[in-house]
């Protein structure tokens, strides 16, 4: 287990002991950064939080229709093949591929984007991505909240499955955690990751099933995109909230200690090199 010193009282933890338990203890702080993240997001626009569900719907409305309208495509080995079952599977794999992209691409500013807070010796810096992650997560159950309903009214219905979801998404927010504590240190030495980040995170929206089946994959290819975390997330998602199939639990588990190991290492990077951002910055 990776031990660090986060420079905020003495002894050593467990690294990701020591971050739940600061974030524990400055809850207040924790919830406050929440809202205000939340806030800033939609300060000034008339719709406000609405916007966080009305884009989703906007993409959706959009690929359903080239996908589905224009190219015929239907959604091939489970349910009916509807232009509804398309259109929500589709909504599960841009929700959760955009909860991704929206923490990674914001994650290299982070620090940048706070730098009175750098200068403060004992804020806990590292809550700043925690923060972000989790007022992504906000908006992701949103959207998931809005997708129960919709397969509740408008496809098969709900199964006892969809209980599991939040099971099933927490390999993702461990591995955006772990990648946004290290793009967020990154991004104080190294201010081109901001131009990469972009271009990268739109390239794993096609190496993820968002737009089609791993089945539809060549089986020589299918164990490679099981490395993705996102990959197996988007997948079991959609089997327990739109087809009632239970998750495989040996892929999960496999997947949930990886994005464990990642968070931890995350956690450890950015321990290590916040101790030169006041020298950067």
């Amino acid at each position: 287990m990776f031990a660090v010193d986060f420079g905020m009282g003495g002894g050593r933890d467990w690294v990701l002991y020591r971050v739940l338990r600061q974030s524990w203890l400055q809850r207040q702080l924790f919830f406050k950064l929440l809202r205000r993240d939340f806030a800033e997001r939609y300060r000034g626009s008339y719709l406000g939080v609405v916007w966080s569900l009305l884009l989703p719907l906007l993409s959706l409305l959009v690929f359903t229709f080239f996908f589905g309208v224009i190219f015929k495509m239907r959604w091939a080995g489970h349910g009916d093949g509807s232009l509804s079952e398309l259109a929500l599977v589709l909504f599960v794999g841009l929700a959760l591929y955009n909860f991704l992209a929206e923490c990674l691409s914001r994650a290299p500013g982070l620090i940048l984007a706070h730098q009175n807070y750098v200068k403060n010796v004992i804020f806990p810096l590292e809550m700043l991505p925690a923060v972000m992650v989790a007022s992504a997560l906000l908006t992701l159950a949103a959207t998931l909240l809005v997708i129960l309903l919709l397969q509740a009214t408008m496809g098969a219905g709900l199964g006892w499955t969809a209980l599991l979801l939040p099971v099933t998404v927490l390999p993702l927010a461990l591995f955006v955690l772990g990648l946004s504590w290290v793009l967020a240190s990154l991004g104080v030495y190294i201010r081109d990751i901001q131009q990469l980040i972009v271009p990268l995170v739109q390239l794993l929206m096609f190496l993820s099933p968002v737009f089609y089946p791993v089945a539809a994959l060549p089986e020589s290819i299918r164990p490679w995109l099981q490395l993705n975390p996102l990959a197996l997330v988007i997948e079991q998602t959609r089997g327990i909230v739109l087809f009632g199939q239970p998750p495989a639990w040996t892929p999960y588990l496999l997947c949930l200690l990886a994005t464990l190991l990642i968070a931890l290492l995350g956690a450890w990077w950015f321990a290590r090199t916040r101790q030169g951002f006041a020298d950067v910055l």
